[in-house]
């Protein structure tokens, strides 16, 4: 039982520690089958507190108090969180690089090894020309776009995207973050259709990859992102073999493309590139050391 009293501002104090409030959220989470409950507890305090889990520990040594509706907040996203929605659908952001992204249902949530593709984007030479042209196929939160337009300021970057539920996301995130980033709704490859050829210096995406019948364990995947950004055919490659038909005309003379996937896909979609024309195809890894990116680079 919680014990309450007033502050002078007339706010009801909670006389709870963190460390009391995380085992009842950890106890909430638990029928939600997560792998560890108290780590989950965790992060979700710190996100609905927007606190880091470092203050969250300052606060925790220091006996800090919790005001009523931090409590009661905590708890009514803990009791959504237990039925598997993203927590980052429950705050409405996610973090991606140095940056908050509004997120929310019908847009994809961004994750963090896709800061690895913008990095391999922002290295490479075509990346840095004069005046780059880079295009984002299938932008949805506009993450790609937003963090390759950042650290190359002097580039021209578009954002594509056909869904018209990520589309308003991608609208609100772009007007905060990199309001010079042009985007472009509908199908990217109809978009660029009317594109002269050898017109772009790079071409980056985070495609749609699973196969139509392998349907993701995570909840939070199969029941919550968009379908149209996680299924492309049979075997998952659709999309990919449509950017590479794309990349073949759209990049100029050592024009670069990059693209994520799973980590078994590396060896098929090297095929897939080199069968377009492309030269140079590599499958890079992410943190974790497995297989996560392929890219490729038209002749010189």
């Amino acid at each position: 039982m919680y014990r309450r009293h007033a502050t002078s501002l007339n706010r009801e104090i909670v006389s709870t520690t963190h460390a009391e409030l995380q085992q009842q959220v950890a106890r909430i989470l638990m029928p939600g089958g997560f792998p560890n409950p108290a780590r989950e507890a965790e992060l979700l305090i710190a996100a609905v507190l927007d606190r880091s889990p470092g203050q969250l520990e300052l606060d925790r040594l220091l006996g800090r108090s919790l005001e009523r509706d931090q409590v009661d907040g905590v708890l009514a996203v803990a009791s959504r969180r237990a039925r598997r929605e993203p927590l980052q659908h429950l705050v409405g952001s996610a973090p991606f690089r140095e940056v908050e992204l509004a997120v929310g249902p019908g847009v994809f949530v961004p994750r963090p090894e896709t800061e690895l593709l913008v990095e391999l984007v922002y290295a490479d030479p075509a990346a840095r020309r004069t005046q780059a042209r880079i295009a984002d196929l299938g932008s949805g939160s506009g993450a790609i776009a937003i963090g390759v337009a950042m650290a190359l300021p002097g580039a021209e970057v578009v954002a594509l995207e056909a869904s018209p539920f990520a589309w308003p996301w991608l609208q609100r995130n772009l007007r905060r973050h990199a309001p010079h980033v042009e985007a472009r709704f509908g199908d990217w490859d109809a978009q660029l259709a009317h594109e002269h050829p050898a017109s772009f210096d790079v071409l980056v995406s985070n495609p749609p990859y699973v196969p139509q019948r392998a349907i993701p364990a995570d909840p939070e995947v199969r029941l919550f992102d968009p379908e149209t950004a996680l299924y492309s055919g049979g075997d998952g490659l659709d999309e990919i073999r449509r950017i590479a038909v794309a990349a073949a005309r759209l990049l100029r003379a050592g024009g670069f493309l990059v693209v994520e996937h799973t980590e078994q896909q590396g060896a098929a979609i090297r095929e897939i590139l080199a069968g377009s024309g492309l030269v140079d195809t590599t499958t890079h890894p992410d943190l974790t050391g497995r297989d996560r990116f392929t890219s490729a680079r038209q002749r010189g």
